[in-house]
């Protein structure tokens, strides 16, 4: 079976989900929409589709599923009339800003018995997959604490901090996310601080560029997340899992992983400098998974239940910053 996609959203992601589904040898892209024409035209011509208006990829027969990659003020929309449309869904995060509208259009995929996956990358990326893997095996024992380090190279422009949603969000959600999986637990407290430190602009933009958050589950478990705009060193992405048995961690990639050794010290490469670069393979890999996921029938994960609960855990954190107190969640 070959799935055939939509793409909606012609721009930086919506570039890197066309080649994920145009390199998958089980999947083909037929058209891909986006409000600026030459925008599709590239990557039509990129990929051998056809540029189409949303309408009538919706309408289309010979499409069986989208990946939605619009700005976010429309997932939500979007999601819900393609699921009426009878197509399968991939949205990149979030499905909205809003937690009630977030659970009101899951409640038409649901209504619908639409398929829905939640563009949370880092899932699929194969260092933290081993990780994941690592304690599946048994081979820490029980989790008992996971700290999440992620420090972005630079800031993205202050236009973009104002539709964002924020940093805990835009930016946190992803970690959050990457806590509930490796946890095995579901978060009940959020405490969380924030300050500016990179950038006065972000802060008059009602932002913050450094947030620390500590989650906590009903037995104890605790998840530390560390978040910076600013990172001089490049893309900084590490995790470690601690358990009763042992730890296992995954370290920060280099474009090229060598070292040398001479009479300066020991160097090795700079960090990726981009999530583009360092995620590539997380990319294509959730992108296979959906596809395999609508060839077998099977459970699609990350769902919209995992996108809700992400956001409301963000929700908590920007609340405990605010009150200066531990959240629970309901």
């Amino acid at each position: 079976m070959t799935v055939r996609f939509g793409l909606l959203g012609a721009g930086r992601i919506g570039k890197v989900h066309a080649k994920a589904v145009s390199g998958d040898a089980n999947a083909r892209l037929v058209a891909v929409a986006d409000a600026f024409p030459e925008a599709a035209n590239a990557i039509a011509s990129a990929y051998g589709c056809e540029v189409r208006t949303i309408e009538a990829i919706e309408a289309a027969s010979d499409i069986d599923a989208v990946v939605i990659c619009t700005p976010t003020d429309t997932h939500a929309d979007l999601i819900e009339r393609f699921a009426r449309a009878g197509k399968a869904i991939f949205c990149e995060k979030p499905v909205d800003l809003s937690v009630e509208r977030v659970k009101a259009c899951i409640k038409v995929v649901d209504e619908t018995k639409g398929k829905l996956m939640v563009g949370f990358n880092r899932r699929f990326d194969p260092h933290f997959m081993a990780v994941r893997h690592a304690i599946d095996d048994g081979r820490i024992g029980d989790v008992e604490m996971v700290t999440i380090t992620s420090r972005d190279p630079g800031a993205p422009p202050v236009d973009y901090i104002k539709r964002s949603g924020g940093i805990f969000r835009d930016m946190t959600i992803h970690d959050f996310d990457m806590a509930r999986f490796l946890l095995g637990e579901e978060p009940v407290a959020v405490t969380a601080t924030a300050a500016v430190l990179v950038d006065k602009a972000i802060g008059e933009a009602g932002d913050y560029d450094s947030v620390s958050v500590i989650l906590q589950t009903k037995s104890g478990k605790q998840a530390i997340i560390s978040n910076s705009r600013r990172a001089t060193y490049g893309y900084d992405q590490r995790i470690e899992v601690h358990g009763s048995k042992g730890m296992v961690s995954a370290e920060n990639q280099r474009a090229v992983s060598i070292e040398v050794a001479n009479g300066e010290g020991y160097t090795r490469p700079p960090l990726h400098d981009f999530f583009m670069t360092r995620y590539t393979e997380a990319y294509a890999n959730e992108i296979a998974s959906f596809i395999a996921a609508i060839e077998k029938g099977a459970k699609i994960s990350p769902s919209g239940a995992d996108g809700l609960a992400a956001l409301v855990l963000a929700d908590a954190a920007v609340q405990s910053v605010k009150e200066g107190k531990l959240i629970k969640i309901g």
